[in-house]
């Protein structure tokens, strides 16, 4: 399979908790991070998401926000990622951000190029992302 989503996190579901119409699935991925994911109620049950299953948690670079310097702000998002910048590509609008976290994850974000200076985005800098549960898309081997 290919997929144009520049993040895939491999792991293991640890928990699915049920609601009236949606769910939250959390993945541990191999490395020992968090992903946590709001899908479908239907999809928990096509998909036979339950702990023990392998899954992969799918992220569009896009849909990650980038954040630096804010250990005294508490934010809404379910996805916390800290880590370090290992890799800058800048274009003419966007720039391409790589973040590898403690279990050797790396997540990919764009940004623009206003917001890598205003962060001071360099290797090696500290960072975290934020990704909403409801922009991570699961799925399963088949």
């Amino acid at each position: 399979m290919k997929i144009s989503a520049r993040n895939v996190f491999a792991g293991k579901i640890a928990a699915v908790r049920s609601g009236a119409v949606n769910a939250e699935v959390e993945i541990v991925t191999d490395g020992g991070d968090r992903i946590v994911a709001i899908v479908t109620e239907g999809s928990v049950k096509a998909l036979g998401l339950a702990p023990g299953v392998r899954a992969n948690a799918y992220v569009k670079a896009p849909w990650v926000t980038l954040l630096t310097g804010a250990a005294d702000v508490r934010f809404s998002a379910r996805n916390q990622l800290a880590g370090t910048v290992g890799g800058l590509q800048k274009g003419a609008v966007n720039t391409a951000v790589a973040l590898r976290l403690a279990g050797g994850s790396v997540v990919h974000a764009v940004i623009t190029n206003e917001a890598a200076d205003e962060l001071g985005l360099a290797d090696g800098v500290a960072a975290t992302a934020l990704i909403k549960a409801s922009h991570v898309i699961v799925g399963v081997p088949v």
